[in-house]
């Protein structure tokens, strides 16, 4: 495919500024200075309340008794800061605080944003917290922890018959429970309508007014792959500063009126601080989307899309490559998402995984002929400490891993450990700490007070720094085989996932202190295509077929011939129809593999995969 021009897009940092500290240490900072930033998010809203008081912040589309989706429902600036003033004022009547925050349980709607937004005014800190923890599991033993943890004073639900439940198990009888639709039974419950009409008082612009800086905001829990969740202290410097560095790292968030379609949940940081706070920070537009990229879910999405036309797009690269698939169909469908999407996007984005090369190279396809220019796929580098933004590319000519530099403001340190340079992290969007957990707060930092990340990189190009870096695995992901070789997870992980393109959703590498290196597959929907089989057709049987084996023999084949030694060279491999699930924490919410916690609920499964136990191994033959 012959390459087309990019349609413009300006990057913010292009220059860094490296200097050498003790040995095997190296510091690196952007050649920019970061701009002056509001001490609050809430400004920004009263901002544009004033200056575009009718414009919509928020949309989402109206939930029809059968549980399909109808009309847009419109929140503007206006209505929502009017709606802000309220709930914060019902707030301080109830005394809550950062000590008795808000737990909010359920998924992203207009509610959920608006009582976001009154908490953010009265200076009462809330938290979002993953619905699965209410909904999929059946002991409620994280949303146990999330309940001990933060100790809330009111926990909020959209539909009371869906969370009863879990929040019957998990809180006290003095915990205030308030719900858009129905009521839990035995429980007082107060509708979040009743909640909105409070009158609002000079107290909760006064609440507002004593906020600043180090103002909690909220909490966002880690995904506790390796111990229970840690509940990531949030203030409004850390998110004012980080949307500031992003407006400063990406420019085309100033460029036009700023307009995003969503599903990114909001108890991930992705979701909930980088595009919650970019829409309000930079008076944007933000349609709620209801899809998800799963296979029953994917085709909201893709209507909201052939509807809508973002001027930024951000995502994970399972939904990219939904959409890749999607905008190739010869259907009316097919052209009218080509042409709505295309329309005025600037910039797509994703983060979480790894994007295969084909996903990429079939989105520019569409984009040439569509038209006739490439849409730049922009990435980087950030963690729920940070924010989460941190490192961004600095030119369109981005492959999978490159992350770029560091964000005015904030500053790297690279740290030479065991083969590998840890990057770690100082700036105005760091997170001061885990709530209620000093020492593992203590054990995060390091002694000149930079996070320790647990990410390692390794630079684009070593004879030119201003590329910036490249992604080089989860030190805590690497392991060491029986001979004392260490296996880089990151890099070899990606290296299949290409590899197999678009038949590999994600790969669980194996072989700690053993002698080989095993590969555990997650396969793509798309490998029904292989068989041939039916959709009624179980996956198990899909996997057993013989046109699926030989394409994955292929595959590990082609991976040997290319290995170069021991820690690179799948030695053994099979392919999993159980998915991987977010009850275990094997997978967020947000679609990103957790190696340890797949490892860990599957330890049979690697036991026997090492022992030939598997009904069926995959073993190189070249």
């Amino acid at each position: 495919m012959t390459a087309a021009q990019y349609r413009p897009l300006t990057f913010g940092v292009t220059r860094a500024v490296l200097r050498d500290g003790e040995t095997g240490v190296h510091y690196l900072r952007a050649d920019n200075a970061l701009p002056p930033y509001p001490e609050r998010l809430t400004d920004r809203l009263v901002h544009w309340a004033k200056e575009r008081p009718d414009q919509t912040l928020f949309a989402r589309r109206v939930k029809n008794a059968d549980g399909s989706t109808g009309d847009w429902r419109h929140i503007s600036f206006a209505q929502a800061l009017n709606a802000a003033r309220r709930i914060g004022q019902g707030l301080l009547d109830r005394g809550l605080s950062v000590e008795r925050p808000v737990l909010i349980l359920s998924e992203n709607d207009l509610e959920h944003a608006l009582l976001a937004l009154g908490c953010l005014y009265a200076g009462v800190a809330y938290c979002p917290t993953s619905p699965p923890y209410s909904l999929i599991s059946q002991d409620f033993d994280k949303l146990h922890h999330v309940v001990k943890t933060l100790t809330p004073g009111l926990v909020f639900a959209s539909d009371a018959n869906r969370y009863a439940r879990a929040m019957l198990a998990t809180l006290g009888d003095d915990v205030e429970l308030v719900c858009t639709e129905g009521t839990v039974p035995g429980r007082a419950t107060t509708s979040f309508a009743a909640l909105l009409a409070t009158e609002p008082t000079p107290a909760v612009d006064e609440a507002m007014a004593a906020t600043g800086p180090n103002t909690i905001t909220k909490f966002l829990f880690t995904s506790g792959s390796t111990k229970l969740p840690k509940a990531v202290i949030n203030t409004q410097r850390m998110w004012c500063a980080n949307q500031q560095q992003m407006a400063e790292s990406m420019p085309v968030l100033n460029e036009t009126p700023l307009v995003l379609v969503d599903w990114l949940p909001w108890n991930h940081t992705f979701g909930g601080n980088h595009n919650f706070g970019m829409v309000i920070y930079h008076g944007g537009t933000l349609y709620i989307d209801d899809g998800k990229p799963t296979p029953a879910l994917m085709a909201e999405t893709l209507r909201n899309l052939r509807e809508i036309a973002p001027t930024v797009y951000f995502n994970v690269p399972t939904g990219f490559e939904a959409i890749a698939h999607a905008m190739k169909a010869p259907t009316d469908e097919g052209r009218t998402l080509r042409k709505t999407l295309l329309s005025r996007v600037k910039m797509f984005f994703y983060a979480g995984a790894a994007l295969a090369q084909p996903v990429w190279d079939s989105l520019f396809e569409s984009a040439e002929q569509e038209i006739g220019e490439r849409i730049v796929m922009g990435t980087g580098l950030g963690m729920t400490e940070s924010g989460p933004f941190g490192i961004f590319v600095t030119s369109p000519n981005v492959k999978a891993g490159d992350l770029g530099l560091p964000t005015p403001g904030m500053e790297l340190k690279l740290v030479d450990t065991d083969g590998k340079t840890e990057v770690r992290y100082k700036g105005p969007n760091i997170t001061p700490g885990y709530w209620r957990q000093p020492a593992e707060t203590a054990a995060a930092f390091d002694g000149e007070g930079f996070f320790k990340t647990g990410d390692a990189v390794k630079w684009i190009d070593e004879t030119d720094i201003h590329q910036g870096l490249k992604f080089d695995g989860r030190i805590a992901e690497d392991f060491k085989l029986a001979t004392g070789t260490f296996v880089s997870v990151g890099p070899l992980r990606a290296r299949i996932i290409a590899a197999g393109a678009p038949f590999i959703q994600d790969v669980v590498l194996t072989g700690i202190n053993l002698k080989e290196v095993g590969a555990m597959v997650f396969p793509t929907p798309a490998v029904r295509n292989l068989s041939g089989l039916g959709a009624d057709v179980s996956l198990h049987e899909v996997l057993d077929h013989p046109a699926v084996l030989a394409h994955f023999q292929t595959v590990l084949n082609d991976l040997a011939a290319a290995a170069t030694g021991s820690a690179n060279r799948i030695a053994r491999m099979c392919l999993l129809a159980d998915p991987p699930t977010i009850d275990r924490g094997e997978i967020t919410d947000k679609g990103s593999i957790n190696q340890r916690a797949v490892l860990t609920h599957r330890a049979d499964t690697v036991a026997k995969l090492h022992s030939d136990g598997l009904h069926y191994i995959l073993k190189p033959t070249v």
